[in-house]
Protein backbone atom coordinates (compact mmCIF):
# COMPACT_ATOMS: atom_id res chain seq x y z
CA UNK A 1 0.00 0.00 0.00
CA UNK A 2 1.54 3.32 -0.83
CA UNK A 3 -0.15 7.27 -0.43
CA UNK A 4 -0.25 9.78 -2.19
CA UNK A 5 -2.55 12.85 -2.31
CA UNK A 6 -3.49 12.15 -5.73
CA UNK A 7 -4.21 9.33 -7.93
CA UNK A 8 -4.32 10.12 -11.94
CA UNK A 9 -6.60 7.02 -13.19
CA UNK A 10 -5.45 7.16 -17.22
CA UNK A 11 -1.89 8.65 -18.46
CA UNK A 12 -2.92 9.71 -21.62
CA UNK A 13 -2.56 14.22 -22.32
CA UNK A 14 -5.21 14.63 -19.91
CA UNK A 15 -3.93 12.32 -17.27
CA UNK A 16 -0.28 13.48 -17.14
CA UNK A 17 -1.39 17.53 -18.06
CA UNK A 18 -3.73 16.81 -14.59
CA UNK A 19 -0.76 15.18 -12.45
CA UNK A 20 1.61 18.18 -13.73
CA UNK A 21 -0.81 20.69 -12.43
CA UNK A 22 -1.68 19.29 -9.44
CA UNK A 23 1.89 18.56 -8.30
CA UNK A 24 3.25 21.56 -9.05
CA UNK A 25 0.33 22.71 -6.03
CA UNK A 26 2.70 20.99 -4.28
CA UNK A 27 0.49 17.41 -3.96
CA UNK A 28 2.34 14.27 -4.50
CA UNK A 29 0.60 12.12 -7.56
CA UNK A 30 0.57 8.63 -8.82
CA UNK A 31 -0.34 8.03 -12.65
CA UNK A 32 -1.76 4.76 -13.68
CA UNK A 33 -1.77 3.43 -17.02
CA UNK A 34 -2.80 0.52 -18.63
CA UNK A 35 0.14 0.45 -21.38
CA UNK A 36 3.74 -0.70 -21.11
CA UNK A 37 6.27 1.95 -19.96
CA UNK A 38 8.26 2.06 -23.57
CA UNK A 39 5.12 2.59 -25.43
CA UNK A 40 4.01 5.40 -22.87
CA UNK A 41 7.61 7.11 -23.09
CA UNK A 42 7.71 6.84 -27.32
CA UNK A 43 4.13 6.57 -27.97
CA UNK A 44 3.44 6.11 -31.78
CA UNK A 45 2.09 7.83 -34.63
CA UNK A 46 -2.04 7.17 -33.99
CA UNK A 47 -3.07 10.16 -36.83
CA UNK A 48 -4.81 12.76 -35.23
CA UNK A 49 -3.17 16.43 -35.29
CA UNK A 50 -4.34 18.98 -32.58
CA UNK A 51 -5.10 22.10 -33.40
CA UNK A 52 -3.81 23.61 -29.81
CA UNK A 53 -5.04 27.38 -29.01
CA UNK A 54 -2.52 29.93 -28.10
CA UNK A 55 -4.27 29.48 -24.55
CA UNK A 56 -3.75 25.74 -24.76
CA UNK A 57 -0.21 26.34 -25.78
CA UNK A 58 0.60 28.55 -23.06
CA UNK A 59 -0.57 25.64 -20.29
CA UNK A 60 1.69 23.35 -21.99
CA UNK A 61 4.70 26.05 -22.06
CA UNK A 62 4.00 25.87 -17.87
CA UNK A 63 3.78 22.31 -17.77
CA UNK A 64 7.11 22.27 -18.98
CA UNK A 65 5.82 19.52 -22.25
CA UNK A 66 6.01 22.25 -24.84
CA UNK A 67 10.18 22.26 -24.80
CA UNK A 68 9.87 18.70 -25.62
CA UNK A 69 7.95 18.87 -28.93
CA UNK A 70 10.64 19.07 -31.78
CA UNK A 71 9.84 22.99 -33.33
CA UNK A 72 9.97 21.05 -37.11
CA UNK A 73 6.37 19.18 -35.61
CA UNK A 74 4.66 22.30 -34.90
CA UNK A 75 2.49 23.62 -37.84
CA UNK A 76 1.31 27.55 -37.68
CA UNK A 77 -2.55 27.57 -38.76
CA UNK A 78 -2.74 30.73 -40.45
CA UNK A 79 -6.10 30.77 -42.11
CA UNK A 80 -9.16 28.68 -41.65
CA UNK A 81 -11.92 27.77 -44.57
CA UNK A 82 -15.28 26.38 -44.12
CA UNK A 83 -16.97 24.98 -47.49
CA UNK A 84 -20.12 23.27 -48.55
CA UNK A 85 -20.79 21.28 -52.27
CA UNK A 86 -18.78 22.18 -54.45
CA UNK A 87 -17.76 26.30 -56.12
CA UNK A 88 -19.45 27.61 -52.81
CA UNK A 89 -19.09 30.57 -51.19
CA UNK A 90 -16.64 29.78 -48.00
CA UNK A 91 -16.67 30.85 -44.75
CA UNK A 92 -13.26 32.12 -43.62
CA UNK A 93 -10.98 33.09 -40.57
CA UNK A 94 -7.58 34.61 -40.28
CA UNK A 95 -5.20 36.73 -38.15
CA UNK A 96 -5.56 40.19 -39.96
CA UNK A 97 -5.24 43.11 -37.58
CA UNK A 98 -4.70 40.75 -34.67
CA UNK A 99 -0.84 40.73 -33.78
CA UNK A 100 -0.24 37.44 -34.29
CA UNK A 101 1.27 34.82 -36.75
CA UNK A 102 -1.37 32.07 -36.54
CA UNK A 103 -4.78 31.06 -35.71
CA UNK A 104 -3.40 28.67 -33.55
CA UNK A 105 -0.74 25.31 -33.92
CA UNK A 106 -1.09 22.04 -35.46
CA UNK A 107 0.84 19.08 -33.31
CA UNK A 108 0.50 15.48 -33.91
CA UNK A 109 -0.94 13.73 -31.09
CA UNK A 110 1.63 11.31 -30.12
CA UNK A 111 4.22 14.59 -30.01
CA UNK A 112 2.10 16.29 -27.24
CA UNK A 113 2.02 12.65 -25.27
CA UNK A 114 5.63 12.75 -25.07
CA UNK A 115 6.13 16.07 -23.90
CA UNK A 116 3.70 15.79 -21.35
CA UNK A 117 5.02 11.63 -20.39
CA UNK A 118 8.93 13.66 -20.41
CA UNK A 119 7.90 16.58 -18.05
CA UNK A 120 5.92 14.57 -15.53
CA UNK A 121 8.90 11.80 -15.42
CA UNK A 122 11.20 14.62 -14.76
CA UNK A 123 8.64 15.87 -11.77
CA UNK A 124 9.86 14.61 -8.81
CA UNK A 125 5.99 14.68 -6.80
CA UNK A 126 4.83 12.58 -9.77
CA UNK A 127 5.04 8.73 -9.62
CA UNK A 128 4.46 6.73 -12.83
CA UNK A 129 3.19 3.80 -13.29
CA UNK A 130 3.19 1.52 -16.77
CA UNK A 131 1.34 -1.66 -17.26
CA UNK A 132 -0.84 -1.05 -14.40
CA UNK A 133 -4.83 -1.99 -14.99
CA UNK A 134 -7.15 0.01 -11.99
CA UNK A 135 -9.68 -2.99 -10.59
CA UNK A 136 -11.47 -0.98 -8.08
CA UNK A 137 -12.14 2.16 -6.81
CA UNK A 138 -13.60 2.50 -3.24
CA UNK A 139 -13.89 5.37 -0.32
CA UNK A 140 -13.30 4.90 3.64
CA UNK A 141 -13.86 7.84 5.22
CA UNK A 142 -12.05 10.87 3.56
CA UNK A 143 -9.76 8.45 1.80
CA UNK A 144 -10.38 6.59 -1.78
CA UNK A 145 -8.22 3.35 -2.03
CA UNK A 146 -7.39 2.52 -5.82
CA UNK A 147 -7.01 -1.48 -5.98
CA UNK A 148 -4.69 -2.20 -9.33
CA UNK A 149 -2.95 -5.23 -10.78
CA UNK A 150 0.19 -4.34 -8.15
CA UNK A 151 -1.39 -3.61 -5.28
CA UNK A 152 -3.70 -0.46 -3.65
CA UNK A 153 -3.36 3.27 -3.66
CA UNK A 154 -4.54 5.25 -1.28
CA UNK A 155 -5.42 9.01 -1.88
CA UNK A 156 -7.90 11.96 -1.18
CA UNK A 157 -8.34 12.53 -4.58
CA UNK A 158 -8.96 10.01 -7.41
CA UNK A 159 -8.87 11.13 -10.51
CA UNK A 160 -10.44 9.40 -13.98
CA UNK A 161 -8.91 10.23 -17.43
CA UNK A 162 -9.49 7.16 -18.97
CA UNK A 163 -11.28 8.44 -22.10
CA UNK A 164 -14.51 8.81 -23.18
CA UNK A 165 -15.83 5.29 -22.90
CA UNK A 166 -14.37 5.37 -19.70
CA UNK A 167 -14.63 2.28 -17.43
CA UNK A 168 -13.68 4.76 -14.00
CA UNK A 169 -17.13 6.84 -14.93
CA UNK A 170 -18.79 3.68 -14.83
CA UNK A 171 -17.65 2.41 -11.27
CA UNK A 172 -18.45 5.55 -10.13
CA UNK A 173 -21.82 5.42 -11.05
CA UNK A 174 -21.88 8.21 -12.98
CA UNK A 175 -24.01 8.04 -16.26
CA UNK A 176 -23.48 9.74 -19.57
CA UNK A 177 -25.03 11.85 -22.64
CA UNK A 178 -23.80 9.88 -25.61
CA UNK A 179 -24.30 10.46 -29.28
CA UNK A 180 -23.42 8.21 -32.04
CA UNK A 181 -23.19 9.89 -35.38
CA UNK A 182 -23.07 6.58 -37.10
CA UNK A 183 -19.85 7.53 -38.90
CA UNK A 184 -16.12 6.71 -38.41
CA UNK A 185 -13.25 9.00 -39.37
CA UNK A 186 -10.06 8.17 -41.48
CA UNK A 187 -6.61 9.98 -40.17
CA UNK A 188 -3.66 9.93 -41.93
CA UNK A 189 -1.00 11.94 -43.30
CA UNK A 190 -0.48 12.54 -47.69
CA UNK A 191 2.38 14.71 -49.25
CA UNK A 192 0.85 16.73 -52.40
CA UNK A 193 2.91 18.89 -55.23
CA UNK A 194 0.44 22.19 -54.58
CA UNK A 195 1.38 24.03 -51.20
CA UNK A 196 -1.41 24.21 -48.37
CA UNK A 197 0.36 28.27 -47.44
CA UNK A 198 -0.66 26.95 -43.40
CA UNK A 199 -4.58 27.09 -44.67
CA UNK A 200 -6.97 24.42 -43.01
CA UNK A 201 -10.03 23.36 -44.93
CA UNK A 202 -13.35 21.67 -43.73
CA UNK A 203 -15.30 20.57 -46.28
CA UNK A 204 -18.54 19.55 -46.13
CA UNK A 205 -19.33 17.88 -48.83
CA UNK A 206 -22.29 15.27 -50.66
CA UNK A 207 -22.01 12.11 -48.73
CA UNK A 208 -18.56 12.95 -46.98
CA UNK A 209 -16.86 15.75 -44.86
CA UNK A 210 -12.85 16.33 -45.38
CA UNK A 211 -10.95 18.00 -43.56
CA UNK A 212 -7.50 19.40 -44.86
CA UNK A 213 -5.11 20.02 -42.04
CA UNK A 214 -1.13 21.66 -43.12
CA UNK A 215 1.21 20.14 -40.93
CA UNK A 216 5.31 20.86 -42.23
CA UNK A 217 7.20 19.59 -45.06
CA UNK A 218 4.49 19.69 -47.83
CA UNK A 219 2.53 17.70 -45.97
CA UNK A 220 -1.49 17.84 -44.83
CA UNK A 221 -3.18 15.40 -42.16
CA UNK A 222 -6.54 14.14 -44.33
CA UNK A 223 -9.67 13.66 -41.72
CA UNK A 224 -12.08 11.88 -43.89
CA UNK A 225 -15.58 11.11 -42.26
CA UNK A 226 -18.05 8.09 -44.11
CA UNK A 227 -20.08 5.74 -42.67
CA UNK A 228 -17.60 3.02 -41.48
CA UNK A 229 -17.96 0.05 -43.59
CA UNK A 230 -16.74 2.68 -46.34
CA UNK A 231 -13.66 3.82 -44.09
CA UNK A 232 -12.86 0.24 -43.27
CA UNK A 233 -12.46 -0.57 -46.84
CA UNK A 234 -10.44 2.55 -47.45
CA UNK A 235 -8.43 1.72 -44.26
CA UNK A 236 -7.21 -1.54 -46.23
CA UNK A 237 -7.03 -0.04 -49.80
CA UNK A 238 -3.25 -0.74 -51.40
CA UNK A 239 -1.37 2.71 -51.61
CA UNK A 240 -1.83 3.66 -55.17
CA UNK A 241 -5.43 2.67 -55.15
CA UNK A 242 -5.84 4.89 -51.99
CA UNK A 243 -3.98 8.04 -52.91
CA UNK A 244 -6.09 8.02 -56.43
CA UNK A 245 -9.32 7.97 -54.53
CA UNK A 246 -8.11 10.39 -52.23
CA UNK A 247 -7.30 12.96 -54.49
CA UNK A 248 -10.46 12.23 -56.39
CA UNK A 249 -12.77 12.94 -53.19
CA UNK A 250 -10.99 16.28 -52.38
CA UNK A 251 -11.26 17.76 -55.99
CA UNK A 252 -7.43 17.34 -56.88
CA UNK A 253 -7.23 20.74 -55.28
CA UNK A 254 -3.69 19.68 -53.67
CA UNK A 255 -2.08 18.22 -56.79
CA UNK A 256 -0.67 14.46 -56.92
CA UNK A 257 -0.99 12.93 -53.24
CA UNK A 258 0.89 10.28 -51.66
CA UNK A 259 0.14 8.35 -48.11
CA UNK A 260 3.26 8.99 -45.99
CA UNK A 261 1.58 7.61 -42.65
CA UNK A 262 -0.22 4.75 -41.22
CA UNK A 263 -4.26 5.18 -41.72
CA UNK A 264 -6.08 5.19 -38.55
CA UNK A 265 -9.73 4.87 -38.00
CA UNK A 266 -11.91 5.84 -35.26
CA UNK A 267 -15.85 5.87 -34.31
CA UNK A 268 -17.14 9.48 -34.00
CA UNK A 269 -19.39 9.29 -30.58
CA UNK A 270 -19.89 12.28 -28.87
CA UNK A 271 -20.00 11.51 -24.80
CA UNK A 272 -20.82 14.54 -21.92
CA UNK A 273 -21.11 13.27 -18.26
CA UNK A 274 -23.86 13.46 -16.26
CA UNK A 275 -21.29 14.60 -13.41
CA UNK A 276 -17.79 15.52 -13.41
CA UNK A 277 -17.21 15.37 -9.85
CA UNK A 278 -18.24 13.51 -6.63
CA UNK A 279 -17.00 12.79 -3.05
CA UNK A 280 -12.96 12.18 -3.69
CA UNK A 281 -13.50 11.87 -7.28
CA UNK A 282 -13.11 13.98 -10.67
CA UNK A 283 -13.29 13.39 -14.66
CA UNK A 284 -11.00 15.25 -16.85
CA UNK A 285 -10.47 14.81 -20.68
CA UNK A 286 -12.59 12.94 -22.58
CA UNK A 287 -13.66 10.88 -19.91
CA UNK A 288 -15.72 14.24 -18.53
CA UNK A 289 -16.59 16.08 -22.35
CA UNK A 290 -15.58 13.81 -25.87
CA UNK A 291 -16.18 16.06 -28.45
CA UNK A 292 -16.99 15.30 -31.91
CA UNK A 293 -14.31 16.50 -33.36
CA UNK A 294 -15.70 18.95 -36.22
CA UNK A 295 -14.87 22.13 -34.09
CA UNK A 296 -11.15 21.07 -33.14
CA UNK A 297 -12.02 21.83 -29.64
CA UNK A 298 -11.80 18.64 -27.95
CA UNK A 299 -8.57 18.64 -26.63
CA UNK A 300 -8.27 22.16 -25.35
CA UNK A 301 -11.34 21.55 -23.69
CA UNK A 302 -9.16 18.82 -21.99
CA UNK A 303 -6.26 20.85 -20.88
CA UNK A 304 -8.56 23.73 -19.59
CA UNK A 305 -10.65 20.86 -17.65
CA UNK A 306 -7.34 19.71 -16.02
CA UNK A 307 -6.62 23.66 -15.33
CA UNK A 308 -9.47 25.10 -13.60
CA UNK A 309 -9.45 21.30 -11.52
CA UNK A 310 -5.77 22.32 -10.24
CA UNK A 311 -7.08 25.75 -9.56
CA UNK A 312 -9.93 24.85 -7.27
CA UNK A 313 -7.78 22.52 -5.36
CA UNK A 314 -5.49 24.66 -4.98
CA UNK A 315 -7.70 27.58 -3.74
CA UNK A 316 -9.12 24.82 -1.07
CA UNK A 317 -5.81 24.13 0.09
CA UNK A 318 -5.02 27.80 0.68
CA UNK A 319 -8.11 27.29 2.97
CA UNK A 320 -7.44 24.11 4.40
CA UNK A 321 -9.09 22.23 2.68
CA UNK A 322 -8.33 18.49 1.61
CA UNK A 323 -7.43 17.94 -2.16
CA UNK A 324 -10.87 15.87 -2.26
CA UNK A 325 -12.69 18.29 -1.36
CA UNK A 326 -16.66 18.48 -2.61
CA UNK A 327 -16.84 21.93 -2.06
CA UNK A 328 -13.73 22.13 -4.32
CA UNK A 329 -14.53 19.31 -6.68
CA UNK A 330 -17.80 21.27 -7.02
CA UNK A 331 -16.77 24.39 -7.77
CA UNK A 332 -14.77 22.65 -10.67
CA UNK A 333 -17.66 20.71 -12.10
CA UNK A 334 -19.66 24.32 -12.16
CA UNK A 335 -17.21 25.90 -14.16
CA UNK A 336 -16.03 23.62 -16.62
CA UNK A 337 -20.05 22.74 -17.00
CA UNK A 338 -19.92 26.63 -18.26
CA UNK A 339 -17.24 26.42 -20.62
CA UNK A 340 -18.65 23.36 -22.17
CA UNK A 341 -22.00 22.50 -21.92
CA UNK A 342 -23.17 25.51 -24.21
CA UNK A 343 -20.14 24.40 -26.83
CA UNK A 344 -21.05 20.90 -27.00
CA UNK A 345 -24.45 21.28 -27.41
CA UNK A 346 -23.64 23.61 -30.53
CA UNK A 347 -20.91 21.68 -32.00
CA UNK A 348 -23.15 18.37 -31.95
CA UNK A 349 -25.99 20.74 -33.50
CA UNK A 350 -23.58 21.61 -36.36
CA UNK A 351 -22.48 17.78 -36.63
CA UNK A 352 -25.97 17.44 -37.18
CA UNK A 353 -26.60 20.26 -39.58
CA UNK A 354 -23.45 19.97 -42.12
CA UNK A 355 -23.32 16.32 -42.22
CA UNK A 356 -26.69 15.52 -43.49
CA UNK A 357 -27.21 15.86 -47.44
CA UNK A 358 -31.18 16.30 -47.81
CA UNK A 359 -32.02 19.11 -49.95
CA UNK A 360 -33.16 21.58 -47.29
CA UNK A 361 -29.93 21.32 -45.19
CA UNK A 362 -27.60 21.68 -47.88
CA UNK A 363 -29.66 24.94 -48.78
CA UNK A 364 -29.27 26.04 -44.91
CA UNK A 365 -25.67 25.44 -45.19
CA UNK A 366 -24.57 27.47 -48.39
CA UNK A 367 -26.66 30.10 -46.74
CA UNK A 368 -25.64 29.79 -43.46
CA UNK A 369 -21.68 30.02 -44.81
CA UNK A 370 -22.88 32.48 -46.94
CA UNK A 371 -24.26 34.97 -44.26
CA UNK A 372 -21.93 34.22 -41.40
CA UNK A 373 -19.00 35.06 -44.19
CA UNK A 374 -20.91 38.59 -44.43
CA UNK A 375 -21.23 39.35 -40.92
CA UNK A 376 -18.09 40.90 -39.73
CA UNK A 377 -18.16 40.99 -35.84
CA UNK A 378 -19.70 37.47 -35.92
CA UNK A 379 -16.60 36.11 -37.48
CA UNK A 380 -14.52 38.42 -35.03
CA UNK A 381 -16.18 36.23 -32.43
CA UNK A 382 -15.78 33.17 -33.86
CA UNK A 383 -11.69 33.72 -34.96
CA UNK A 384 -11.68 35.09 -30.97
CA UNK A 385 -12.59 31.51 -29.77
CA UNK A 386 -10.48 29.56 -32.03
CA UNK A 387 -7.45 31.35 -30.46
CA UNK A 388 -8.58 31.34 -27.50
CA UNK A 389 -5.93 33.53 -25.63
CA UNK A 390 -8.01 34.15 -22.19
CA UNK A 391 -7.83 31.10 -21.22
CA UNK A 392 -10.12 29.40 -17.89
CA UNK A 393 -12.40 31.78 -16.74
Amino acid sequence: MTDHDVTILGGGPAGLAAALSLAERGLSVAVLERAGLPAWAEPAFDGREIALTHHSVSVLKALGAWEHIPQVAISPLREARVETGRSNHPLTFDTQGRGVEALGYLVSNHCIRRGLFLAASRHSNIRLLGATATRHIRRIGEDMTVVHDGGEITCRLAVGADGRFSQLRRMQRIGAVMQDFRRSMLVCRMAHELPHHHVATQWFDDGQTVALLPVNGGASSVVLTLPSEQIERLRMLDRDAFNAEIMERVGNRLGNMRLVSTRHSYPLRAVYAHRFAAPGFALVGDAAVGMHPITAHGFNLGLKGQEILAQEVGAGLARGESPGSLLALRRFERRHRLATAPLFAATNGIATVYTRDEPAFKVLRRTGLRVADALAPFKSIVTEMLMDRHGAA
